[in-house]
């Protein structure tokens, strides 16, 4: 049998990379885009069924040409995940212009970029496609002014494609990770902001990138046929605490 196609962008390493080798224990083949080709060829070397493709998601002519060679060499397009983006976090004041053109080019303009050359092929195959937000997409925090606002973009976005190219069989739906236990969170979050999100989160724990992965493989997959337009928060209960108070829980 054909093995189906799925085109992950930011598949060099974390949620893109964990996300590829599901799709692949699932029997899918998957070209694996990214930016950092370096990373991308270590990333791929040891894995079957890929194609590894350098590339910018935020760049038109280079969105084009990745689509363009991913259709040839593989025949198609039946699952598209805009996994690729980028976390800049910091106060407002210190959000320069380029800073938050940044965060939008890749969060935002990528995601955009990247389903309108995939459209045709997406047609062809009545496909899917997973955007990947992130629960700052659904609730504020600080140091987050161009991170959180470019993923409520991303689910806005994904309501849009859902409704626009539904007419076609297309299914476009979004994920929204929370606190997710990556190489740089580890490195970045202090024992006390572990602590803190643990107390936050209902499951008192972060979550891992295979868990991640899990729902964007669910999403691609026929056992969602009929779920399209939705945002799914895999984010251990997060967002269903800006009800309450941790300490009224026990």
């Amino acid at each position: 049998m054909t093995k189906p196609i799925a085109l992950v962008t930011g598949a060099a390493r974390g949620i893109g990379l964990a996300t590829t080798k599901l799709f692949l224990d699932a029997g899918w083949q998957v070209a694996m885009i990214d930016i950092d080709g370096p990373e991308l060829k270590t990333a791929a070397a040891p894995l079957d069924y890929v194609l590894a493709v350098e590339g910018d998601v935020s760049d038109p002519d280079a969105v084009s040409a990745m689509i363009d060679e991913v259709t040839t060499k593989l025949g198609g397009i039946n699952a598209l995940v805009n996994n690729a983006g980028v976390a800049d976090f910091g106060p407002m004041e210190e959000t320069t212009f380029n800073r938050w053109k940044r965060v939008m080019a890749n969060n935002l303009d990528g995601p955009f970029l990247m389903t309108q050359a995939a459209t045709p092929a997406l047609k062809a195959s009545k496909g899917a496609i997973v955007n990947i937000a992130s629960i700052s997409g659904l609730r504020a925090s600080t140091l987050r002014i161009a991170y959180g606002t470019s993923k409520a973009a991303v689910i806005q976005l994904t309501l849009q494609h859902a409704v626009e190219l539904g007419e076609y069989g297309i299914r476009a739906n979004c994920v929204a990770p929370g606190p997710v236990r990556t190489k740089l969170a580890m490195a970045v979050h202090s024992p006390e902001i572990i602590a803190a999100y643990h107390d936050a989160l209902p499951l008192n724990r972060y979550g891992s990138e295979s868990e991640i992965a899990e729902a964007i493989v669910f999403l691609c997959s026929p056992r969602a046929s009929f779920i399209t337009g939705q945002v799914l928060a895999a984010d251990g209960g997060f967002e269903a605490t800006g009800i309450g108070l941790p300490a009224l829980r026990k």
